[in-house]
């Protein structure tokens, strides 16, 4: 099993800055993207930003400009820089993992994190 441990949450005036960090640790295979999802109150959780083993990224068009991902491959690190924040930026954030199979080609395994708490005050 894999765990993921965020970190980084907190209370914020709009314009401001946050950094989210999430480690994995546990029985790890082989990590193929990691990334963050924010579920703003009353909504789905959505895709804020991921990061692939190669380092390819991927953002949402919201958050384009203002938010960075990146990760630190030996220590099973993902964080996410969070520039020019809004209220609308205000929901849960969770952290998400995507592991091979070792046993089943082309398989693949999602863990998620608990989630941390960002809010925006305007």
């Amino acid at each position: 099993q894999v765990q993921l441990v965020e970190s980084g949450g907190g209370l914020v005036q709009a314009g401001g800055s946050l950094r989210l960090s999430c480690t994995a640790s546990g029985n790890i295979f082989k990590i193929k993207l990691m990334g963050w999802y924010h579920q703003a109150p009353g909504k789905q959780r959505e895709l804020v930003a991921s990061i692939t083993s190669g380092s390819s990224t991927n953002y949402a068009d919201s958050v384009k400009g203002r938010f960075t991902i990146s990760r630190d491959n030996a220590q099973n690190t993902v964080y996410l820089q969070m520039n020019s924040l809004k209220p609308e930026d205000t929901g849960v954030y969770y952290c998400k993992l995507r592991e091979a199979d070792r046993y089943v080609p082309m398989h693949e395994y999602d863990f998620w994190g608990q989630g941390t708490q960002v809010t925006v005050s305007s």
